[in-house]
């Protein structure tokens, strides 16, 4: 019975440290998405934030995030407290004693969560594109990851009071999703839109991406990297239920994006009167987000239609929100906000247990909290230190790969003395 309790402990941890390896090779998604989306003179900047916005996630969530988001003991159910650190591993006699009942390490239960966080971040990374300063980014990057993600997550997954009421999201279209589009929603609204973006009388100048090859190859990376995403939250796979319904979750999550894409591919056409790749591409990504908040309980035909109306929405909501003036170069507001609650809704047709009047007031309290944390930590930025690149900087592109060796001559064959 021990070495079946061991072997199904080593099972369980080793899937979830998989999972949480697929959800990390989404930041390099994000980074080849929203590369590809830009203008070639700001993709090493956008690069340059992807990579640097990753390491902090990972440095911030181990130092308070974690603490913060699955407290040891909570002051109350809305306030966790503040918390450092990651506690200790399990032992072998812990693990023993339990009969089963702790599933998995408790190292690989906090290296799943963090790259959850590194996720919502990726988010605002793409909306604030090509006309963001880098520092002030990466400083948000501290707060967001450390605090304001943490905080809102405890709601709902640390067991606070979205827990306790019965909202549900199973893998995070409103923990990680509509968190990430409500901050970047609140840097987009303070920073104003690229030069030349908007014209008088509400003409709007489309800004193409420089490379879709690369978008496209983005959007597989996302793709692939969700069955981590959603498969691993089951957190478990070890008995033939479990295994069960992580097969359910691979394909409902794998059939939503297709009906995303679909979709998406038609409206397009419809409203265009042609194919447009950057909404095929977005409507994937929208019957992802779509079906994240429950990719267990539909049935795989249900799944796709869930992510068939993500798609469309995303087609609609990404026309909306530029004829509002809201600059976003990569649709991140309409994919990860508007499609996010499209997947909270959703809920309600596949799952008996959930409440429409819970799940709306999810989705008011993880907007409203994190859009106005956000807000005043970006209008506090703006004071300080400035968030929008110069005229110049924003003209050129703020391309890091000129700063290479040729800017120190000492260090070069022609420049040596010796």
């Amino acid at each position: 019975m021990d070495k079946l309790v061991e072997l199904s402990y080593a099972l369980d941890t080793f899937y979830l440290l998989i999972s949480g390896a697929l959800v990390m090779w989404m930041a390099a998604g994000f980074a080849m998405l929203e590369a590809g989306l830009v203008r070639a003179k700001n993709t090493t900047e956008i690069l340059t934030k992807n990579i640097a916005l990753f390491a902090i996630a990972c440095v911030m969530y181990l130092l308070v995030g974690y603490g913060i988001m699955y407290p040891s003991e909570a002051v109350n159910s809305v306030w966790p407290g503040l918390g450092f650190l990651i506690g200790t591993e399990h032992t072998t006699s812990d693990v023993i004693n339990s009969k089963g009942e702790t599933h998995y390490a408790h190292l690989a239960d906090f290296f799943f969560q963090v790259v959850f966080v590194a996720t919502a971040m990726s988010i605002v990374s793409g909306a604030v594109a090509e006309r963001m300063k880098l520092w002030a980014f990466l400083v948000f990057a501290v707060v967001m990851t450390g605090f304001i993600y943490p905080l809102q997550g405890f709601w709902k997954w640390g067991g606070g009071f979205l827990d306790g009421l019965g909202f549900i999201d199973f893998a995070g279209s409103g923990v990680v999703h509509l968190c990430g589009a409500s901050a970047a929603f609140a840097g987009v609204l303070l920073l104003g839109a690229r030069k030349g973006k908007y014209g008088e009388n509400g003409a709007i100048h489309p800004i193409p991406g420089c490379n879709m090859p690369l978008a496209t190859l983005g959007t597989f990376i996302l793709w692939m990297g969700w069955f981590g995403f959603n498969g691993g939250s089951e957190l478990k796979i070890s008995d033939i239920a479990e295994a069960n319904s992580v097969a359910m979750v691979f394909v409902n999550t794998n059939t939503a994006a297709a009906g995303g894409l679909i979709a998406a591919l038609l409206t397009a056409h419809f409203m265009f009167g042609k194919a447009d790749l950057s909404m095929t591409l977005n409507g994937a990504l929208a019957g992802l987000v779509a079906i994240t908040a429950e990719p267990l309980a539909p049935t795989p035909l249900l799944a796709t239609l869930i992510g068939a109306i993500g798609g469309v929405l995303v087609v609609v909501a990404i026309l909306c929100i530029d004829k509002m003036k809201i600059d976003d170069p990569v649709g991140a507001l309409s994919v990860h906000g508007v499609v996010g609650i499209w997947g909270l809704l959703a809920v309600c047709f596949s799952n008996p247990e959930a409440k429409l009047g819970v799940q709306l007031l999810g989705i008011v309290s993880i907007f409203g909290f994190v859009f106005a944390s956000s807000l005043i930590t970006w209008f506090v930025l703006k004071l300080l230190i400035g968030i929008r690149v110069s005229e110049e900087d924003e003209y050129n592109g703020v391309d890091f790969s000129e700063c290479g060796m040729e800017a120190y001559p000492e260090f070069t064959t022609e420049g040596s003395k010796r």
